[in-house]
């Protein structure tokens, strides 16, 4: 009897310590609504940040093209919670994370309620406004830029003036952002909208707008959105990506629909230095999904599916290597 006690004891002992190391593994986080005031408004966030006696490595996630959200999830495209998912892993790894809607897009929407006013310099220069006030807040430690899709451009661009002590792209093109829309043009519209959407893509390249738009293709092409998209125009992403200096990861999916292995290879071309990680399987939404096209477009709305386990072991080892002195603007 006594002997079966003992073991009980013994037991209920290594069970406990097992859920004290369990939960000193997983630091808690404080969840946070965050903002920042610009010269045009305020943009608002979410805040992780791990409990700490020492500043912990932030990164600040910025979101892909359209009315796409801090959490990843697009009204057009339906809800995924990627950048969401991804934040919270962060966390539970001991890394800060600001994720925030862009102006123009739900919270942050009353920055810029007209879409002809957004432009690629206005996304950068709001990099810059969460830059500056992240590096301020002494609880945070080397600044992160990620970007996912077009937000890799954005990010990019930001970089070096940001101060950022490293870069990350993830499903990021490495091509002029005209020739991507040529060729998925190509594929997916009959002959005369063909034609036409070439058209409108030489307009805007030349850095002209036109309103001739067919009903078929306003979706793209409205009017209100051609401002923007001759500000994109005119960036060349690799460039951009070259020219950010600062230590940098490139992660592509190989079974990602909207951008391919060879926009990172472009932008591993331009950085020789940077880290280039290709997960097999995962897509444009990071999760691991096969290349059907029906389960890739389920993907986009199915916010249960976990991130590739890859991806976040990959960003998780690329920030545990960085110096713990963030750099100086």
């Amino acid at each position: 009897m006594h002997l079966a006690r003992f073991l009980r004891q013994a037991l209920t002992v290594l069970c406990l310590s097992n859920v004290l190391s369990a939960a000193q593994a997983a630091p808690s986080v404080l969840q946070r609504p965050i903002s920042v005031q610009t010269d045009r408004g305020t943009l608002y966030g979410t805040l992780l940040l791990p409990r700490a006696t020492t500043p912990v490595p932030v990164v600040l996630i910025v979101a892909g093209s359209g009315p796409t959200d801090r959490n990843g999830n697009n009204p057009e495209g339906g809800r995924n919670d990627s950048l969401k998912q991804l934040a919270v892993t962060l966390a539970r790894h001991n890394i800060a994370s600001v994720r925030y809607d862009k102006r123009g897009v739900a919270a942050s929407k009353a920055a810029t309620p007209n879409e002809r006013d957004l432009s690629v310099e206005r996304y950068v220069a709001d990099v810059l406004a969460w830059s500056r006030q992240l590096k301020s807040d002494s609880r945070l430690g080397p600044l992160v830029l990620l970007g996912h899709s077009e937000g890799a451009l954005i990010a990019s661009l930001a970089a070096r003036q940001a101060g950022a002590s490293a870069l990350i792209s993830v499903a990021g093109t490495g091509r002029p952002v005209d020739q991507v829309l040529r060729e998925q043009l190509r594929e997916r519209l009959p002959a005369p909208l063909q034609q036409r959407s070439q058209e409108l893509l030489d307009e805007l390249k030349a850095g002209r707008t036109d309103d001739q738009v067919p009903p078929d293709l306003q979706v793209v092409f409205r009017p209100s959105v051609q401002p923007y998209l001759i500000s994109l125009l005119r960036q060349d992403p690799a460039q951009a990506f070259a020219d950010s200096r600062v230590p940098a990861l490139i992660i592509q999916g190989r079974h990602d629909i909207q951008v391919n292995v060879e926009d990172a290879e472009r932008l591993h071309k331009a950085r020789p230095d940077a880290r280039l990680v290709l997960i097999d399987g995962m897509n444009h939404v990071l999760r691991i999904v096969p290349q059907d096209l029906q389960q890739q477009l389920r993907s986009y709305r199915n916010p249960n599916l976990p991130l590739a386990s890859e991806l976040t072991e990959q960003i998780v080892q690329f920030i545990d290597q960085l110096p713990t002195i963030s750099p100086k603007t």
